[in-house]
Protein backbone atom coordinates (compact mmCIF):
# COMPACT_ATOMS: atom_id res chain seq x y z
CA UNK A 1 0.00 0.00 0.00
CA UNK A 2 1.39 3.93 -1.01
CA UNK A 3 1.83 6.23 1.72
CA UNK A 4 -0.59 9.27 1.17
CA UNK A 5 1.83 12.30 0.62
CA UNK A 6 -0.54 15.06 0.14
CA UNK A 7 -3.34 16.50 2.83
CA UNK A 8 -6.58 15.47 1.70
CA UNK A 9 -8.95 18.70 2.07
CA UNK A 10 -10.56 18.40 -1.65
CA UNK A 11 -7.45 18.81 -3.46
CA UNK A 12 -4.06 17.50 -4.49
CA UNK A 13 -1.89 20.20 -2.74
CA UNK A 14 1.69 18.61 -1.40
CA UNK A 15 1.56 17.91 2.17
CA UNK A 16 4.83 21.04 3.14
CA UNK A 17 2.25 23.14 1.43
CA UNK A 18 0.61 25.53 4.46
CA UNK A 19 -2.53 24.66 5.46
CA UNK A 20 -4.95 27.13 5.06
CA UNK A 21 -8.29 28.58 6.73
CA UNK A 22 -11.01 29.57 4.49
CA UNK A 23 -9.72 33.07 4.92
CA UNK A 24 -6.78 31.88 3.47
CA UNK A 25 -4.66 32.79 6.64
CA UNK A 26 -2.67 30.20 7.45
CA UNK A 27 -3.05 27.79 10.14
CA UNK A 28 -0.31 25.68 11.37
CA UNK A 29 -0.80 21.63 10.88
CA UNK A 30 -0.77 21.08 14.72
CA UNK A 31 -3.88 23.52 15.26
CA UNK A 32 -5.15 22.10 12.63
CA UNK A 33 -4.26 18.34 13.71
CA UNK A 34 -5.73 18.88 16.88
CA UNK A 35 -9.38 20.34 15.53
CA UNK A 36 -9.31 16.37 13.93
CA UNK A 37 -8.89 14.93 16.91
CA UNK A 38 -11.27 17.37 18.65
CA UNK A 39 -13.68 16.53 15.86
CA UNK A 40 -13.28 12.81 16.66
CA UNK A 41 -13.72 13.21 19.96
CA UNK A 42 -17.10 15.12 19.59
CA UNK A 43 -18.61 12.99 17.15
CA UNK A 44 -17.65 9.91 19.47
CA UNK A 45 -19.87 11.96 22.13
CA UNK A 46 -21.85 12.86 19.38
CA UNK A 47 -22.93 8.93 18.78
CA UNK A 48 -22.56 8.26 22.71
CA UNK A 49 -25.43 10.87 23.07
CA UNK A 50 -27.61 9.40 20.24
CA UNK A 51 -27.25 6.24 21.69
CA UNK A 52 -28.13 6.69 25.14
CA UNK A 53 -31.46 8.33 24.35
CA UNK A 54 -30.30 10.87 27.13
CA UNK A 55 -32.50 13.99 26.07
CA UNK A 56 -30.70 16.80 28.55
CA UNK A 57 -27.49 16.07 27.90
CA UNK A 58 -28.41 15.78 23.85
CA UNK A 59 -29.17 19.53 24.61
CA UNK A 60 -25.86 20.28 26.11
CA UNK A 61 -24.05 18.41 23.32
CA UNK A 62 -25.98 20.04 20.70
CA UNK A 63 -25.45 23.78 22.63
CA UNK A 64 -21.56 22.79 22.81
CA UNK A 65 -21.80 22.09 19.82
CA UNK A 66 -22.48 25.25 18.56
CA UNK A 67 -20.45 27.42 20.53
CA UNK A 68 -17.19 25.27 19.38
CA UNK A 69 -18.36 25.91 15.53
CA UNK A 70 -18.38 29.73 16.47
CA UNK A 71 -15.07 29.49 18.66
CA UNK A 72 -13.28 28.25 15.78
CA UNK A 73 -15.41 29.83 12.98
CA UNK A 74 -12.52 32.56 11.72
CA UNK A 75 -10.33 29.62 11.37
CA UNK A 76 -11.79 26.60 9.98
CA UNK A 77 -14.69 28.54 8.56
CA UNK A 78 -18.88 27.89 9.09
CA UNK A 79 -19.78 24.19 10.64
CA UNK A 80 -15.75 23.37 11.52
CA UNK A 81 -16.75 20.25 13.50
CA UNK A 82 -19.52 19.00 10.84
CA UNK A 83 -16.75 19.55 8.19
CA UNK A 84 -14.25 17.56 9.76
CA UNK A 85 -15.95 15.15 10.59
CA UNK A 86 -17.15 14.43 6.75
CA UNK A 87 -13.40 14.21 5.92
CA UNK A 88 -12.38 10.78 5.48
CA UNK A 89 -12.12 8.86 8.63
CA UNK A 90 -11.56 5.74 7.91
CA UNK A 91 -8.17 3.79 9.23
CA UNK A 92 -6.50 4.28 6.01
CA UNK A 93 -7.92 7.95 5.84
CA UNK A 94 -6.71 8.74 9.24
CA UNK A 95 -3.55 6.96 9.55
CA UNK A 96 -2.79 8.87 6.28
CA UNK A 97 -2.87 12.32 7.48
CA UNK A 98 -0.82 11.55 10.28
CA UNK A 99 2.01 10.10 8.38
CA UNK A 100 1.72 13.14 5.77
CA UNK A 101 1.09 15.80 8.51
CA UNK A 102 4.13 14.50 10.55
CA UNK A 103 6.48 13.69 8.18
CA UNK A 104 6.31 16.93 6.03
CA UNK A 105 8.06 18.45 9.22
CA UNK A 106 11.29 16.68 8.51
CA UNK A 107 12.79 19.60 5.99
CA UNK A 108 12.02 22.37 8.95
CA UNK A 109 13.82 19.76 11.20
CA UNK A 110 16.75 19.31 8.85
CA UNK A 111 17.13 23.41 8.66
CA UNK A 112 17.22 23.77 12.70
CA UNK A 113 19.99 20.97 12.69
CA UNK A 114 22.48 22.18 9.64
CA UNK A 115 25.52 20.47 9.19
CA UNK A 116 24.59 17.12 10.83
CA UNK A 117 24.09 13.81 9.56
CA UNK A 118 21.26 13.24 7.70
CA UNK A 119 20.64 9.58 8.50
CA UNK A 120 21.45 10.52 12.04
CA UNK A 121 19.13 13.41 11.72
CA UNK A 122 16.24 11.15 10.44
CA UNK A 123 16.21 8.85 13.16
CA UNK A 124 15.91 11.68 15.95
CA UNK A 125 13.31 13.17 13.65
CA UNK A 126 11.42 9.20 13.85
CA UNK A 127 11.73 9.16 17.44
CA UNK A 128 10.50 12.38 18.24
CA UNK A 129 7.09 12.09 16.24
CA UNK A 130 6.69 8.53 16.93
CA UNK A 131 6.84 9.48 20.77
CA UNK A 132 4.38 12.06 19.94
CA UNK A 133 2.32 9.41 17.95
CA UNK A 134 2.39 7.10 20.80
CA UNK A 135 1.08 9.61 23.54
CA UNK A 136 -1.84 10.82 21.00
CA UNK A 137 -2.93 7.55 20.66
CA UNK A 138 -2.74 6.85 23.87
CA UNK A 139 -4.92 9.49 24.90
CA UNK A 140 -7.51 8.94 22.28
CA UNK A 141 -7.88 5.15 24.29
CA UNK A 142 -7.86 6.99 27.19
CA UNK A 143 -10.52 9.24 26.10
CA UNK A 144 -12.56 7.04 24.08
CA UNK A 145 -12.29 4.18 27.09
CA UNK A 146 -13.57 7.09 29.24
CA UNK A 147 -16.51 7.67 27.46
CA UNK A 148 -17.03 4.26 27.52
CA UNK A 149 -16.65 3.61 23.52
CA UNK A 150 -13.32 1.79 22.94
CA UNK A 151 -14.76 -1.83 22.34
CA UNK A 152 -15.95 -3.50 18.85
CA UNK A 153 -15.25 -1.80 15.46
CA UNK A 154 -13.88 1.34 17.44
CA UNK A 155 -10.60 -0.39 19.43
CA UNK A 156 -10.07 -2.08 15.91
CA UNK A 157 -10.64 0.54 14.43
CA UNK A 158 -7.78 2.51 16.27
CA UNK A 159 -5.61 -0.71 16.17
CA UNK A 160 -5.78 -0.72 12.59
CA UNK A 161 -4.81 3.06 12.22
CA UNK A 162 -2.19 2.69 14.46
CA UNK A 163 -0.67 -0.42 12.81
CA UNK A 164 -1.13 2.05 9.25
CA UNK A 165 0.71 5.25 10.85
CA UNK A 166 3.47 2.69 11.99
CA UNK A 167 3.86 1.19 8.00
CA UNK A 168 3.27 4.56 7.05
CA UNK A 169 6.66 5.57 9.19
CA UNK A 170 7.99 3.01 8.14
CA UNK A 171 7.88 3.41 4.29
CA UNK A 172 9.11 7.34 4.98
CA UNK A 173 11.97 5.96 6.25
CA UNK A 174 12.95 3.42 3.36
CA UNK A 175 12.23 6.39 1.25
CA UNK A 176 14.82 9.27 2.81
CA UNK A 177 17.33 6.53 3.34
CA UNK A 178 17.29 5.14 0.22
CA UNK A 179 17.12 9.19 -0.95
CA UNK A 180 20.20 10.06 1.17
CA UNK A 181 22.05 6.46 0.10
CA UNK A 182 21.55 8.28 -3.74
CA UNK A 183 22.72 11.83 -2.67
CA UNK A 184 25.96 9.98 -1.20
CA UNK A 185 26.94 7.97 -4.13
CA UNK A 186 27.24 11.09 -6.56
CA UNK A 187 29.41 12.80 -4.09
CA UNK A 188 31.23 9.27 -2.93
CA UNK A 189 32.06 8.54 -6.67
CA UNK A 190 33.13 12.52 -7.39
CA UNK A 191 35.17 12.17 -4.29
CA UNK A 192 37.08 8.69 -5.46
CA UNK A 193 37.49 10.38 -8.70
CA UNK A 194 39.18 13.51 -7.12
CA UNK A 195 41.51 11.17 -5.26
CA UNK A 196 42.67 9.57 -8.16
CA UNK A 197 43.59 12.44 -10.31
Amino acid sequence: MATPVSVTSGNNANAATPVQSRDERPVSVTAKAKAELNASIVQASLTVSINSSNDPLSVVLKTALTGINEALKDDFGDNAIQNAVSQDNTPEGTAGRIVSLSTAFFEAYKQQHPGEDEGELLNKFMDTIKGGVEKGFKEARDVLDGLKVLNGDIASNIDQTYTLVQKGFDDFVAAQQARIKDAASPQATSQAKASAA
